[in-house]
């Protein structure tokens, strides 16, 4: 009887697939032996980890400038200390199989993870030639079982393999050394704490500096806006002065006006004069449901709507995905739906009816058979977007956060089964002595998908601008005065939680390079939906951010670090072009070696820099840090 060994990448993926295998099945420790012989075991994470310098070379122990940077020759890895005995019972069992089944999450990290466990492992080559990939992005049974049918040779997904080890090895250099460099210089200058510098944290405490520094620096401006009052039956049809070119000197950047005199006169010459209507439209405007969300856009609706922090949302998702099986793979950069999931639509409705009593009616109300755009097998690649299962449960048994993070999810789908929103828009220009007036609103008429928001869209019922009269062409009425509203520029607020985490999604637009842009918005920005919030939140560990209120601002050592570092370190660029070649590694249209010689010849660039440079002024006399938090780093703790 041959014998097959899946190696899930968490234990609740390895429950999930020996659930569909035959029965009967004994459970063991690490590991579960099902009805014809086959075993499902698991990783928990990366059972394997980078090993510190001193391993290399003791005297890596005590930071030194003059040993940097450190360039291993030959790689290594050693088992996690909470890992060994996981990492024994998957090596009691990949030698006496005779087939091997990789089942770890179906992205670039999932695939190193379960990888690097059987390199480290010594399996045979003939055996690790014949080795199944397996791609599951859904614990409900019938998606495990669907998937057992497609399985793919593990050989296919080598780039991708590649990809991830090329990332794990160059976040490992370039954060080690970059961060003993700064880190050196601190100290040089009096500060005692750890300055840790990574591709994707460093950029992103950047971002938070920067604002922080616009705000301080921003001087208010006054600016006006000139009103034609335009009397119609009842109402007064308030429209907009829209300068001309000819104004541009009294403008700045955005157009707003700043010279109060010009308004004043605008004002005297239209008052009691024709107002002869130019332009007049009316128009019906559609708008299409939010698709489901992924990870980021989840975190950012949670944060603006409850408060919580971007790890706690990934916390509870990871609950309600592994604990309670009522969502999918929540660690999802996708937005989009595989065709095959509308057939299951009904019974994910059915279990939303069930766990959130509170979307009963929107269930109810719902057409099962409308069909959003979510639904596209071309928009996805590892995950599909974080969905309801069919799986119905107590809403009792869910914390309230739970509830609330389970109910924003869901709601996210029913909306999939509604229509669009329509709008009316209208539009009307005004001529009065020779100006351009606009007056413009916006009417919803069919609240469609956004029935489901309830009070929170109360607003969008309403007129959102001036109201605006079907008139036609040439209509003439009489403009009776103006007015004019005196106002200040405000400076760019501070980020929140939510805020951040968008500004990382859409990192593209803090970019002046035009092919970076582009590559940043392929790749989703700044992290990767599973390391965004552990990176937000490594920054407030390590003193660089701080919170006060909803607000993030940087700490004084933050900054001192970031005015410290060169460009290249600062700006999210580096991180774009990183992103690029290991995506064309994962293509085969890029080459590890090519790759990692570039960043090493880079990286001493910037090392000698730091070495020979001075202590930079914005490194000395920073203020002490809290004792609590007077430790080194270690590669074990670093993140990217």
């Amino acid at each position: 009887m041959t014998r097959c060994l899946y190696i899930a990448e968490k234990p609740s993926l390895g429950r999930a697939i020996a659930a569909v295998l035959p029965p009967p099945h004994r459970n063991h420790s690490g590991y579960i032996e099902v009805g014809n012989g086959d075993i499902v075991t698991w990783c928990i994470g990366h059972l394997l980890e980078q090993v510190e310098p001193d391993t290399y070379d003791p005297k890596y122990k005590k930071w030194n400038m003059n040993d940097l940077p450190i360039i291993p020759t030959q790689w290594q890895l050693v088992p996690r200390a909470a890992a060994k005995q996981q990492l024994a019972v998957i090596k009691q069992w990949i030698h006496q199989v005779d087939h091997i089944v990789h089942a770890g999450d179906p992205d670039r990290e999932g695939q190193l993870l379960v990888d690097e466990v059987i390199d480290h492992l010594n399996v045979s080559k003939e055996k690790k030639l014949a080795i199944q990939r397996l791609l599951i992005s859904d614990l409900n049974p019938a998606a495990v079982k669907r998937a057992l049918q497609n399985m793919r040779s593990n050989r296919e997904f080598i780039p991708l393999s590649i990809s991830a080890l090329a990332r794990s090895r160059a976040d490992w250099l370039y954060g080690m050394n970059m961060s003993r460099a700064y880190t050196l210089l601190g100290q040089r200058g009096g500060y005692r704490g750890v300055l840790s510098v990574g591709r994707v944290q460093t950029p992103v405490l950047g971002l938070v500096v920067r604002r922080d520094d616009d705000i301080a620096q921003f001087i208010p401006k006054p600016f006006y806006e000139v009103f034609a009052n335009i009397p119609y039956e009842e109402n007064t049809i308030q429209a907009r002065w829209q300068p001309s070119e000819s104004c541009e000197p009294w403008q700045d950047a955005e157009g707003r006006l700043l010279n109060r005199k010009l308004c004043e006169n605008v004002v005297e010459r239209i008052t009691n004069q024709p107002a002869i209507v130019t332009e007049s439209e009316r128009k019906e405007s559609k708008q299409a449901a939010p698709l489901p969300y992924s990870l980021s856009a989840l975190q950012i609706d949670a944060a603006k709507r409850f408060g919580l922090s971007a790890s706690d949302v990934l916390s509870i998702c990871q609950k309600l995905y592994e604990t309670h099986k009522v969502i999918t793979y929540p660690r999802s950069d996708s937005r989009h739906l595989p065709t095959e999931h509308y057939q299951q639509a009904s019974s994910v409705l059915a279990a939303i009816e069930h766990v959130a009593p509170e979307l009963r009616s929107g269930v109810q109300q719902c057409d099962a058979l409308h069909r959003s755009k979510a639904w596209n097998d071309k928009k996805i690649e590892a995950h599909h977007a974080i969905i309801p299962t069919p799986k119905k449960m107590n809403s009792q048994s869910l914390s309230v956060q739970e509830l609330k993070v389970y109910q924003l999810i869901a709601r996210q789908y029913l909306m999939q089964f509604y229509p669009a929103a329509v709008y009316c828009e209208a539009k009307l220009v005004f001529t009065i002595n020779g100006g351009q007036f606009l007056a413009k609103g916006r009417q919803l008429m069919s609240a469609g998908w956004r029935a489901l928001l309830g009070k929170e869209d109360a607003n969008d019922a309403q007129m959102l601008m001036d109201k605006v009269p079907p008139l036609t062409e040439g209509t003439e009425l009489l403009c009776v005065g103006g007015d004019i509203k005196d106002k200040m520029t405000e400076p760019p607020k501070p980020f929140s939680e939510a805020t951040l985490l968008q500004a990382m999604t859409g990192i593209a637009r803090f970019v002046a390079d035009m092919s970076l842009k582009k590559i940043l918005r392929e790749t989703d920005g700044l992290g990767t939906e599973a390391t965004r919030a552990g990176i937000i939140e490594l920054l407030f560990k390590r003193q660089l951010l701080v919170r006060e209120g909803k607000t993030i601002h940087a700490t004084p050592a933050g900054k001192g670090l970031i005015y410290a570092l060169p460009d290249e370190a600062r700006y999210p660029d580096m991180t774009a072009r990183w992103e690029h070649q290991l995506q064309a590694m994962t293509e085969k249209k890029q080459s590890y070696q090519p790759f990692m010689h570039l960043l090493t010849t880079q990286l001493c660039e910037v090392i000698n820099k730091a070495k020979f440079g001075g202590i930079p002024e914005s490194l000395r006399q920073l203020p002490a840090i809290e004792p609590s938090k007077k430790k080194c780093i270690s590669s074990k703790k670093r993140s990217s």
